[in-house]
C-alpha cells in the first residue's frame, strides 16, 4: 500500500468525521451537561466504533450485505430506532438543569459513556455504508495485513482526537454557560435533529 493510497483513505475518512450527524450531537451535549472526562470517554466509544466498522468492512461485511440484503435493512431499522429513543430521552430531560460538576463526581461514568459511544456509533449505520462502500473501495485489495492494521488504527485515532476536541470546546466555562443558557431550547433542538436522523435511517 502506498503512502498516496493511504493519504486518500485517510483525508476521505477525516472529511466524513467532521460531517455532522448523530456523534456530533451526543458530542456536545454530554460535553456541556457533564463535562469533559466523560465526553472524551464518548469520544474514544466512538473511535472503538469506527474500528470495529472499518475492521468489518475490510474483512468482507460489504460482501454479507450484498448477499443478504435484509441484514442491512435489519440494522438500519435497528440503528434508527436506537437514535430516536436516544433523542426522546435528551428531549425529555431537556427541563433538568445541568448538574454541578465537581471533580470526581461526573452524572456519567467514564465506562459508561464510553459505551454509549461504542453503543450509538455501531448502531448507526452511515458508518456502515462508508466503510463497507466508499472506504473499502479506497484501499487496495492487495495491501498486506500491517498496512490495513495502520489503516483501522488511523481511523481509530482520528475519530477519537476530533470528538476530543468537540469535547474540549463545549466544555468550557464560557461554552457551558451559553448552553446552560438556552439548555431547555437546545436539548429540544439536538432532540429534534437526532430523532430526525434516527427516522431518515430508519425508514426507506
Amino acid at each position: 500500500m502506498t503512502l498516496m493510497a493511504f493519504l486518500t483513505v485517510a483525508l476521505v475518512h477525516a472529511f466524513a468525521v467532521v460531517s455532522p450527524g448523530p456523534s456530533f450531537v451526543l458530542s456536545i451535549r454530554t460535553a456541556a451537561t457533564e463535562g469533559l472526562r466523560p465526553a472524551i470517554a464518548l469520544a474514544g466509544g466512538f473511535g472503538t466504533g469506527a474500528a470495529i466498522w472499518a475492521t468489518a468492512a475490510l474483512t468482507g461485511l460489504s460482501v454479507l450485505f450484498e448477499l443478504i440484503p435484509a441484514a442491512f435493512t435489519v440494522l438500519k431499522i435497528a440503528g434508527g430506532l436506537f437514535l430516536v429513543w436516544l433523542a426522546i430521552s435528551m428531549s425529555r430531560s431537556a427541563p433538568q438543569p445541568i448538574p454541578d460538576l465537581m471533580p470526581g463526581t461526573a452524572p456519567r461514568s467514564v465506562w459508561s459513556a464510553f459505551r454509549l459511544g461504542v453503543a450509538s456509533f455501531l448502531a448507526n449505520p452511515k458508518p456502515a455504508v462508508f466503510f463497507g462502500a466508499v472506504f473499502v473501495g479506497l484501499v487496495p485489495t492487495n495491501a498486506p495485513a500491517w498496512a490495513l492494521l495502520v489503516v483501522v488504527l488511523n481511523v481509530a485515532l482520528v475519530e477519537t482526537a476530533w470528538y476530543v476536541g468537540m469535547a474540549r470546546v463545549f466544555s468550557l466555562s464560557r461554552s457551558r454557560a451559553v448552553y446552560a443558557r438556552f439548555k431547555i431550547a437546545m436539548d429540544r433542538m439536538l432532540g429534534v435533529c437526532l430523532g430526525a436522523l434516527g427516522l431518515r435511517i430508519a425508514l426507506p
